[in-house]
């Protein structure tokens, strides 16, 4: 909505607060206008990027991992480098890339694995599960942020003509560079899909000179392809011994399969076709699919050459910890064969998408939590807007980095086992999904990755318990604040939609001439004697004549854990004489209350309800309610229409005997 020009608004400016506040919640621009639920901007499914440009967008995050993949390589394989790399292309495209094209197709709004499993499990266990795959998708983005803008600012200070100015400030530039990135979303991002389709281009043509050349020098030097077979049979005697070495390093080598999580994340942004719908994105699943295919063979090739070219040419010190092919094996390649200054532009080629490279994880964050926090009840309404959670996200990212001091190797374990775990949830979420489809084949085969990743995340967890820990500290984070949260939003009123079928607005309009009045009732074996004994006992509590014109109110609870929905009032008459309005809902207290609220707008006359009191003590009550969406219900529902409705002479009366 466009601000009202001074001419339009002749009275006194709003306050600054006021139009500062307006700025960080406006709308749910840019990433948020793809989120769905009551609080979403409606949008045509087929609105969006081409496929390709959304794949530079995840792009920046998966590409830029060659900044360090070949140097991680070599570290953990050594002259096997090239071999171990060959199984990680393996795993990617016969393993994580079969997955993740199920995941797009099983959950078209980006949402991932985590809505694929959130739909099997119900009631509290399947939210505190949610809770925790967010915890380590948390771990994934976040440390994507703080680990790529580390490795960034090493690329910076390693820079032979930058080494001894820039000597000692990794730190800062890392907060610098995090700082910035969170001011692009400040800004708007949906724009900067066109700064990543740029530097992903320009950072592609460069990589591909750099293998272009370090192929020609092997190629022209065929000795060091004959020094390098003879090492490696020196070194490990056999093919068999060499492929079992390769899968056991494997797992160190788990950050080349990190593009697929975000690929995902960002899939709302994909244009699909004119005929697609919300509930059927055939255009965008289809281009989604192709996004992930290309990302993963144009990674897979690049993967394979830059391995193979970094061992060949590299002295196996320079990879090691204050070596200068540590973190930037092909920068070092650059500045050694093709010189300084296609090095430097490679430099600041590599920076840029490094630091680029939190915008796909920040896009996957905005993705994510504003869609399951919110709807949980842990987390309040501003989560829904995009400014709000930038300035949350960075600070957060702040953190991480001080806590690392921006060192990118010990990041890598946290980093490792965000991607692993959600990888696995994946691979299990597809072969469930398979497995319901009666797709005996595909299940099997989804089966095999599935053990593969969880392998390969065992492994990664043993070697590096750094990594779990630091997931363990955002999930226990996201669980505290989650239900503090919902503990402070306990008596809002949460139901976002209320519908009345004919015989339920019968006896509402039926009940408006007179004074409208409603007794709740907990149904039990709904036979006439519960009904007329009800009845009797609220007329002796409230002293009310036999005259009084009542319908009775029963509330079957639903799943307690959800917080908002919508609610469906059915109307019914009873052994011939007893009008009964039934609903169901998660919580009892609000669904009265918002009934209440509801008959009151649509007759224009304050509704009476009664009830009786609940023994018990009010604090157990209270979790009751606060858990199981029931407990004590006339004082909580008082307090919902309370916190609801301010003015006491608009409010819905509730009586208790």
């Amino acid at each position: 909505m466009a601000t009202p020009s001074l001419a339009d608004t002749p009275s006194v400016a709003p306050p600054r607060s006021s139009r500062l506040r307006a700025w960080m919640l406006e709308g749910l621009a840019d990433m948020a206008k793809h989120q769905q639920g009551p609080h979403a901007e409606p949008e045509s499914a087929h609105e969006g990027q081409r496929w390709w440009r959304v794949m530079c967008l995840t792009g920046v995050d998966y590409f830029s991992t060659l900044g360090y993949q070949p140097g991680i390589a070599a570290l953990a394989a050594g002259l096997l480098s090239p071999v171990a790399t060959l199984v990680l292309v393996l795993v990617t495209l016969v393993g994580a890339l079969p997955v993740y094209r199920r995941v797009a197709e099983e959950s078209p709004r980006g949402e991932g694995s985590i809505a694929m499993l959130e739909r099997l499990l119900s009631f509290w266990k399947g939210k505190l599960f949610v809770l925790a795959l967010l915890g380590f998708a948390a771990t994934d983005f976040l440390i994507t942020i703080t680990l790529s803008a580390a490795d960034a600012s090493t690329h910076l200070v390693e820079n032979p003509h930058l080494t001894d100015v820039l000597h000692g400030q990794q730190m800062l530039i890392t907060l610098v560079l995090v700082a910035l990135l969170g001011a692009v979303f400040l800004k708007g991002f949906l724009e900067a899909i066109g700064v990543a389709v740029a530097l992903v281009g320009v950072y592609l043509v460069l990589n591909a000179v750099v293998v272009a050349v370090g192929l020609w020098h092997i190629v022209t030097a065929p000795h060091v392809v004959t020094d390098w077979s003879s090492a490696l049979t020196t070194q490990h005697g056999n093919v068999f011994a060499m492929v079992g070495v390769a899968l056991l390093v494997f797992p160190k080598l788990a950050l080349g399969l990190s593009g697929f999580e975000t690929g995902v994340a960002v899939m709302p942004h994909v244009q699909g076709d004119a005929g697609d719908t919300e509930a059927k994105p055939t255009g965008r699943i289809r281009g989604t699919k192709k996004l992930l295919t290309a990302a993963a063979v144009i990674m897979s090739m690049y993967l394979i050459t830059t391995s193979f070219i970094t061992t060949l040419l590299i002295p196996a010190n320079e990879f090691k910890p204050g070596g200068q092919a540590n973190g930037r094996a092909l920068a070092y390649l650059a500045h050694e064969y093709i010189g300084g200054g296609f090095g430097t532009l490679y430099d600041i080629s590599t920076i840029a998408i490094l630091w680029f490279a939190g915008a796909s994880a920040m896009a996957g964050l905005l993705n994510l939590m504003p869609r399951y926090l919110p709807r949980y009840g842990m987390a309040p309404h501003w989560a829904r807007a995009v400014r709000p959670m930038v300035i949350v996200f960075t600070l957060v990212a702040f953190l991480v980095t001080w806590l690392f001091d921006a060192d990118v190797d010990a990041q890598g374990g946290a980093y490792a086992t965000g991607v692993l775990v959600l990888m696995s949830s994946a691979a299990i979420a597809v072969t469930i999904a398979a497995h319901r489809a009666g797709q005996r084949t595909w299940t099997i085969g989804f089966a095999l990755v599935a053990a593969v990743l969880l392998y390969v995340t065992a492994a990664n967890v043993v070697e590096r318990p750094d990594g779990v820990k630091i997931g363990a500290c955002f999930i226990a984070g996201i669980i505290l604040i989650s239900l503090l949260s919902r503990l402070r939003r306990a008596f809002e009123l949460r139901v976002t939609h209320i519908t009345m079928d004919d015989m339920a607005e019968r006896f509402v309009r039926d009940t408006a001439h007179r004074k409208i009045r409603f007794i709740a009732n907990e149904p039990d074996q709904r036979d006439v004697a519960e009904y007329r004994d009800k009845l009797q006992q609220i007329r002796v509590d409230h002293d009310l004549s036999a005259e009084e014109d009542v319908v009775f109110v029963e509330v079957t609870l639903g799943d307690p854990s959800e917080f908002e929905a919508a609610m469906n009032v059915r109307g019914e008459v009873l052994h011939d004489r007893y009008r009964v309005l039934t609903v169901e809902s998660s919580s009892i207290p609000n669904a009265l209350a918002a009934l209440l609220l509801h008959v009151r707008d649509t007759t224009g006359q304050r509704p009476h309800i009664y009830f009786e009191w609940t023994e018990g003590n009010p604090f157990t009550q209270f979790l009751r309610f606060f858990l199981f969406g029931q407990g004590e219900v006339a004082p909580v529902t008082r307090e919902v229409l309370r916190e609801a409705e301010p003015d006491r002479d608009r409010r819905p009366r509730v009586h208790v005997g």
